[in-house]
Formats: structure tokens, C-alpha cells, sequence
């Protein structure tokens, strides 16, 4: 008999339907029935023919007719809401954007999976499977645990309780019980759930480390672990409760929750419902936990390591997008290029620092880019640049190097087995150790946030700048008619909140332990906070960025008919594909908004790096290493510095002859 699960207020019911030629109001109406039937004082409701309500499909969200018949609108198993009339709609659910489900997979072996695959799955852009290699190590390891209950061994965690309990013995008829306990009481987390993309990449990171054949998961568990993430029915993780030290215990318990089948859950199909309906909607059952799943599922540093990605892989996006927005900017406040000469960064041989003024380099050399408004100054008086200028390939480059630095971290987590006791299957024991502590990420994330921080308080510096006529030349907020309009005045105002904003944030969480468990886990390492924050202190860096670009692209328009290089011409045009000139004021939010929009989708980098590549292609030599941290140019001199000394031959050949 066909089913359908309805959505009233704050539960949800299942409705069945003997004849689906019923229509819409009729199966509201049942609805209604059975939820005023579970509410003492009957929900407020004195009669459900008198109520008046509308239903809608809680994927796409879109509004039914109650005259149609269900059998032309929904499908079996369907998930609608019904709202009453003076209710509000439930904000419960997360629109899902229409589309197909991937069909490309990425295979899983526990070793090779990197954070741009991973913020790929968070994205949906891929389903997963495991390699067979994985899958052979996977079924080893649970031979061995199935050996050690078979045999009544004591071992942590697979026969015994957890933290203070780790002493008590587990009778073998209540083995299953102490995993689902677990799992359940462990659940305690709070705040608001995680993104349905930030949880997949939770759930993909857990597939990944349990592939790696060392948690004793049973392959049976794994492969309905799999089934869900490729069905995108994710459970709700509250994204607070972790002090990342026995790992992230209260999310990932949370993660294993809606896996049994209990908890709620989020499918593009379902929005929120319970998570046995969501299952079973997607035709999957809910696992069974067998000895030492349950602490399998959930001892590791998922939840940061995750979220660590996203971060990582933001970060690199804004660092390299920040030089070309700096770049525009100078351009703008008719800066020099002669700080970027390679033969400087030669002498101070920073990875990051030598990227940074390569890329400069390649976007502002007007002797391969011709840039009418560099040409309009090329002989004025100024000497050098302020620092937020000229010091940008120390500044950003040490961003750049932070960045490196972390994402290698990273990219060791997400391939790390991060539980306890581990089972080593080849030597046929387990062994409790301390890979769960998330001191590693927590501390590379806090210095994350600390140097993409930076990027924002040079570029808010910038900022003011290009707004104030002293410095710039430009009209005041750059706008006309100012007094009358204020143009920038608060755009800069945001940029600086954001600035200070972040200055707190970037204090380090994983300084910070507290004892839990009765002393058991002692010191902890405050790495879910890192990782969030950091999160944050991303987003405000893109931000003030966008901030930046906006005004630098006004900056332009008072100096037409003046052209900069090409490549800065097809970032500004990319702008105003968005956003038109500030003529005078308006609403100005959603235009930050489009640009944050362009910087997230990396389409800044995206129209600049096919001329950055072919600069560096055609006029930078190839580097040679001086040591496993630093390299230098070796060239006798930069395409500028050539031209230099070709034309002072040829002034001294004119004056002699």
C-alpha cells in the first residue's frame, strides 16, 4: 500500500493510501487526524474540516492544489508539509537545487583521497565506492574482532565499557547494546546542524578512514554507510559539542545516529524527517551495529579534519584571488611595479613571497600587457609605495606558505586512521593508542585563520585608500556628487568590522584544554572550535575582498578612457557582468554579495590564469631549488630589467651619434 509521510507543525506522520485516485485535501485531511489524535489538548484544532491549510513537496518546496489527485503529483513514499492556516511555513528544510545525482565515482582506499576530492564530494559532485584492495583489508580486521569475541578476550572497547568504564567487562548478549548505548548517549551535541555539503563531506571522511581496513567496521556496515552518502540521506550533526580529544565523539555520534535509523535526517527528497523514514524512502535499511562499531563510527577527528578541508581549500582560493584584486588596486592608485622585481625576492627566497610577485608580475608588466593608465604616470615624482602595495608579496606570500603548510597537514588527516583500540589485522592484535586527539589540525587551523586574516587587514587598508581622496586622488568614496551621496563611506566601514571581527577570532581555540571523562582524557585540543572559526575568519576575508574589488572597479571608472592590462580588464569586465557603476547610491549589499559570489566560485581566478600562466610560461625561467624550503631565480635579468638596459644602449647610441 502506497505511503506518504506529512509534515505538521513539529512531527511527522505516515500516512497510508488504499486508493491513490484520492486527492491532495483528502490526505491532508487524514494528516490532520492523526496528529491532532497524539496531542492532548488536540493541537488546537476543533475541526478538521473547518481547518484551512496548503501542502507543498518538501523537495522543490513547491505549493500542491488540493484538487489534484495523488496519483498525478506524488510518488510513493513521497515527503509533503502541511501548513495551517496562521502557521508559518517550516524552516526546516533546505532547499535543494534541481539536478541529477552524479554518476562519476571516486574510489576510496583510505590512502589517496586529498581535500579538493573532498570538498568535490561535499559539493555532490561525485558518488564513492571502495576499492577492492580496501575492501579485502576491511574483511580482514573484522575476522579478527569476530575471533576476539568469539574467544571472550577482554579488549578495550570491543568487550569492555568506554573511558572510566574501560574496566568493566561486557557480557557477550549485551555486546550489541553497549555499541547502540554508545552511539546514543554519545549524541549530545547542540546548536545548529551541519550543511547538507559540510556533512557529506563528514560522512565521505569516516567511509575513507574506515577503509583503510584498521577499525574493525564490518564491510556489511560499511557498504550501507556507502549506500546512504550516494542516496545524499545525511543525519543531522549539531555542528557544537566537540573538544576534539577522543575525537570528535558528539558529531559523529550524531553521524552514526541517523545511520541506525533514529535521530533525524536530510535528503534532497525528504528536507528534515526522521531518519528511519528517510531510509526507508531511499529503499535502505538501517544498520545493525555489531561489537566495536559503534566506537568505530564514531572515535576520530572527522568532524574538524572535514571541515578543515573546506577551509584549506577556501583559503587557497582567496590567496591567489587576492593578488589580483591587490593587483587592480594598485593599478588604480597609479602604484609601481619596480618592488616586484624578481631579482628583490631573489635575495629573500620565501616560496610564497617569489609566487606572489611572479603573479604581480604578470598582471601588471605593461611591456607584455600595455596599461594606458601606468603609462599615465611613468615619469611623476613618487619614489615608492605605501606597504599595503609595495610589501604584498611578504605579506600574501606568507598567507600562501601558512596555506601550503596546512593543507599537507590536512591531507595526512584525511588519510589517517584516527581511532581506538586500531586492529592490525597482519599482526593479529589491537592496540589502544592516541591518534584520536585532534591536536594536529586544531593547531595547523588556528594558524590557517591567523594568516588568511592578514589578507583582509592589508586589503581593508587598501580599501581606505582607494576611498579617501588624500591617498588616492579619486573622489571621496569614490562617487560624485559626494555629500549628497556617500558611495563607499560604509562599504569601508563593513570591511573594518569584519577586520576587527576576525582580529578575535584568529585567538587560538586549541591553546585551550579541559579535562573530561573523569580525568580519563585529560587534555584535549579544542579543534571543532578551530575549525569552525577559521571557517569564519575565511568568509570575512572573502568578503572584505569583495569589498575591495568593488571599489577598485569604481576606482576605474574615474579614470577613463585609460585602459589598464588586459588581464585586469577582463577582471573588471567580469565585475560589471555583475554589478554596474556606482552613479550614484543605492542598495549596496547585494552587489557585495555577486562579488563574494564570483570570489567563492573562483571566477577572478578563473579569467586572470590563463594569461598569468602564459606570462610565467614565456618570460619567467624555470627555478632552481636552494633547499628544501626556499628557491631563488637564477636569470641575469627580469623581462623589465632587460628592457631597461636596452634602452639605455640605445639612448647612448643616439647621443653619441
Amino acid at each position: 500500500m502506497p505511503r506518504f509521510t506529512v509534515h505538521i507543525r513539529d512531527e511527522w506522520l505516515a500516512v497510508p493510501c488504499r486508493d491513490t485516485t484520492s486527492t491532495i485535501g483528502w490526505l491532508g485531511q487524514e494528516a490532520l487526524k492523526r496528529y491532532i489524535k497524539n496531542k492532548p489538548d488536540n493541537g488546537g484544532i476543533t475541526s478538521v474540516k473547518d481547518t484551512r491549510f496548503v501542502v507543498r513537496r518538501c523537495q522543490g518546496l513547491g505549493l500542491l492544489d488540493a484538487d489534484d489527485t495523488i496519483d498525478d503529483v506524488l510518488e510513493d513514499n513521497d515527503f509533503v508539509e502541511l501548513a495551517i492556516e496562521g502557521d508559518t511555513m517550516s524552516p526546516d528544510f533546505i532547499p535543494c537545487e534541481p539536478g541529477h545525482l552524479p554518476v562519476q565515482y571516486i574510489s576510496l582506499d583510505g590512502n589517496s583521497l586529498t581535500s579538493t576530492d573532498l570538498f568535490n564530494l561535499g559539493r555532490g559532485l561525485y558518488k564513492i565506492k571502495l576499492t577492492p584492495e580496501a575492501e579485502r583489508k576491511v574483511v580482514q580486521s573484522r575476522e579478527l574482532l569476530d575471533t576476539i569475541v568469539k574467544e571472550n578476550k577482554v579488549v578495550y572497547g570491543i568487550t569492555t565499557g568506554f573511558g572510566k568504564f574501560a574496566r568493566t567487562v561486557i557480557p557477550v548478549s549485551k555486546l550489541k547494546e553497549l555499541q547502540e548505548n554508545l552511539v546514543r548517549s554519545h549524541s549530545a551535541g547542540v546548536g545548529n546542524p551541519l550543511s547538507p555539503e559540510r556533512t557529506r563531506m563528514l560522512l565521505a571522511l569516516r567511509i575513507n578512514v574506515l577503509a583503510k581496513g584498521h577499525s574493525g567496521v564490518s564491510l556489511e556496515t560499511l557498504h550501507a554507510m556507502i549506500q546512504a552518502f550516494n542516496a545524499s540521506c545525511l543525519s543531522f550533526v549539531p555542528e557544537k559539542g566537540t573538544v576534539g580529544a577522543s575525537g570528535d565523539l558528539a558529531p559523529l555520534s550524531h553521524l552514526a545516529l541517523g545511520l541506525m535509523g533514529e535521530g533525524k535526517m536530510w535528503s534532497p527528497k525528504s528536507g528534515w524527517a526522521d531518519a528511519k523514514y528517510v531510509l526507508e524512502a531511499h529503499g535502505l535499511k538501517p544498520i545493525t551495529l555489531k561489537p566495536k562499531e559503534g566506537l568505530a563510527l564514531i572515535n576520530g577527528t572527522q568532524m574538524i579534519t572535514s571541515l578543515g578541508a573546506e577551509a584549506v581549500e577556501r583559503a587557497q582560493a582567496i590567496a591567489r584571488q587576492a593578488d589580483i584584486i591587490a593587483a587592480l588596486t594598485l593599478e588604480v592608485l597609479k602604484g609601481t611595479t619596480k618592488a616586484f622585481d624578481s631579482d628583490i625576492h631573489s635575495l629573500r627566497p620565501h616560496p610564497g613571497q617569489i609566487e606572489v610577485a611572479r603573479r604581480f608580475c604578470s598582471l601588471l608588466d605593461s611591456d607584455h600587457h600595455p596599461s594606458q593608465i601606468a603609462e599615465s604616470h611613468r615619469f611623476c615624482d613618487r619614489v615608492q609605495d605605501a606597504y599595503t602595495m609595495r610589501c604584498c608579496p611578504q605579506v600574501h606570500g606568507i598567507a600562501t606558505d601558512t596555506i601550503a603548510f596546512v593543507k599537507n597537514i590536512i591531507n595526512t588527516e584525511i588519510n589517517s586512521a584516527t581511532d581506538n583500540p586500531m586492529v592490525f589485522a597482519e599482526r593479529g592484535e589491537t592496540i589502544s593508542g592516541g591518534n584520536f586527539h585532534g591536536e594536529y589540525p586544531a593547531k595547523a587551523l588556528d594558524f590557517l585563520a591567523i594568516a588568511v586574516h592578514e589578507l583582509a587587514s592589508i586589503s581593508e587598508r587598501r580599501i581606505e585608500r582607494l576611498c579617501n581622496p588624500a591617498l588616492s586622488e579619486l573622489p571621496a568614496f569614490l562617487v560624485t556628487e559626494g555629500g549628497l551621496n556617500s558611495g563607499f563611506m560604509i562599504a569601508h566601514c563593513t570591511a573594518a568590522a569584519l577586520v576587527s571581527e576576525n582580529k578575535v577570532l584568529c585567538h587560538p581555540s586549541s591553546v585551550d584544554s579541559l579535562s573530561t571523562s573523569a580525568a580519563t582524557e585529560d587534555h584535549v585540543s579544542m579543534g571543532g572550535w578551530a575549525a569552525r572559526k577559521a571557517l569564519r575568519v575565511i568568509e570575512h576575508v572573502e568578503q572584505v575582498l569583495a569589498i575591495e574589488l568593488l571599489a577598485a572597479c569604481q576606482g576605474i571608472e574615474f579614470l577613463r578612457p585609460l585602459r589598464t592590462t588586459t588581464p585586469l580588464e577582463k577582471v573588471y569586465d567580469l565585475v560589471r557582468s555583475v554589478v554596474k557603476p556606482w552613479i550614484k547610491d543605492r542598495f549596496m549589499s547585494p552587489d557585495i554579495e555577486a562579488v563574494h559570489r564570483l570570489i567563492i566560485d573562483q571566477k577572478v581566478w578563473n579569467v586572470a590564469k590563463p594569461y598569468i600562466d602564459k606570462y610565467q610560461s614565456e618570460y619567467i625561467p624555470e627555478s632552481r631549488p636552494v633547499s628544501p624550503t626556499a628557491f631563488s631565480l637564477e636569470s641575469p635579468a627580469s623581462p623589465r630589467k632587460r628592457v631597461r638596459h636596452e634602452s639605455l644602449f640605445l639612448l647612448i647610441f643616439l647621443y653619441i651619434q
